[in-house]
C-alpha cells in the first residue's frame, strides 16, 4: 500500500536514534486535511503553497495529502482507464482502480469528512459550501481526467459531485485547488483579520463594495469623499448601498435571493 504524500508541518525533537530525513511526514492529528486523489500529485500544493494558505500549511493549521492514482493502476503499465461501455470517445477511469484509491484515502478519515468528485455536472461550489467544508474535519477530493469516472464508484461510495461553474476543465486539479483555497482561508487562524471574511463578497449574500487606498487621487480620479470623512456610520451606509447596487446590476440571481424573491441556501 502506498503512503499519501503529506505537505505541512512535522515537529522534530532531539533523539539518540538516527532519523531518516527522507521519510514521509507524520500525519497531524486534529488538523483540517485536504486529501487529493489525482494522476498529477506534483501539481500540489501549487499556488496553495504561497501567501497565507502556504504559511498556514507550514504552520500546521491545515494539511494536504496527495494520493497518486497511478499507484493503483492495473498491469505493468499501471493502466487507470478503459474505453466507455457502449462506445464513444475518450476514456473512463476504472472503478477497481479508483475504488482502491478511495479505500486508502478514507481508511484514516474520521468525523465529518465528505468525499467529493470535481465534476461539471455537480452542485455549484459557493461561499456557504466553503463554510460548511471549513467546519468539517477534512475532505477527500477526486480529480477526474478523460471522460470522467465509472458511475458505480460514485454510487457505491456516495460521492458528492461539485462543480466550479458551467464550464469544462481538462481535469479536477485546478478546481480542487480553488475549493481548498476558498475553504482554508475560513479556518481559524489562517487570516490575520477574521473580520475581513465578514465583509467580503457573498458573506451576506451580496457582492463586495468597491475598495480604495492611497494616493487620494489617481489619474484624476479621487477616493469618494465619504471614505475620507472619518464618519464610520456614513461609511458603513455607503458600503452597504454600493454592495446592493453592484449585486442588483451584476448578479440578479443573488439579488433575488437576498430580497426574498428567490431560493435561499
Amino acid at each position: 500500500m502506498t503512503t499519501p504524500k503529506s505537505h505541512g508541518r512535522k515537529s522534530i525533537r532531539p533523539t539518540l536514534t538516527p532519523r531518516d530525513l527522507m521519510a514521509e511526514p507524520v500525519q497531524l492529528s486534529g488538523v483540517w486535511t485536504a486529501r487529493i486523489i489525482t494522476l498529477f500529485p506534483q501539481a500540489f500544493p501549487g499556488v496553495l503553497g504561497e501567501s497565507l494558505t502556504g504559511r498556514a500549511l507550514k504552520d500546521g493549521l491545515w494539511q494536504l495529502d496527495t494520493i497518486d492514482l497511478r499507484d493503483f493502476g492495473i498491469g505493468r503499465h499501471r493502466n487507470v482507464d478503459d474505453t466507455p461501455a457502449g462506445g464513444g470517445a475518450g476514456m473512463v477511469l476504472r472503478p477497481d482502480v479508483l475504488g482502491a484509491a478511495i479505500e486508502q484515502a478514507q481508511a484514516t478519515a474520521r468525523g465529518a469528512w465528505p468525499l467529493v468528485y470535481l465534476s461539471p455536472r455537480g452542485a455549484r461550489f459557493d461561499q456557504p459550501m466553503a463554510r460548511r467544508l471549513a467546519r468539517a474535519d477534512g475532505i477527500t477530493m477526486i480529480c477526474g481526467r478523460f471522460e470522467g469516472v465509472d458511475q458505480r464508484v460514485l454510487d457505491h461510495y456516495g460521492v458528492q459531485e461539485v462543480s466550479l461553474g458551467d464550464f469544462v476543465l481538462t481535469g479536477g486539479e485546478i478546481a480542487a485547488q480553488a475549493m481548498i483555497d476558498a475553504t482554508v482561508r475560513l479556518l481559524p487562524g489562517v487570516l490575520g483579520n477574521a473580520a475581513s471574511t465578514e465583509e467580503e463578497s457573498f458573506s451576506e449574500g451580496l457582492l463586495e463594495h468597491p475598495q480604495y487606498t492611497r494616493p487620494a487621487e489617481w489619474q484624476g480620479r479621487p477616493i469618494p469623499d465619504v471614505l475620507m470623512s472619518g464618519h464610520h456610520g456614513e461609511i458603513a451606509k455607503w458600503r452597504r448601498a454600493m454592495s446592493e447596487e453592484i449585486t442588483r446590476a451584476r448578479r440578479p440571481d443573488l439579488w433575488a435571493a437576498h430580497t426574498g424573491r428567490g431560493a435561499k441556501d
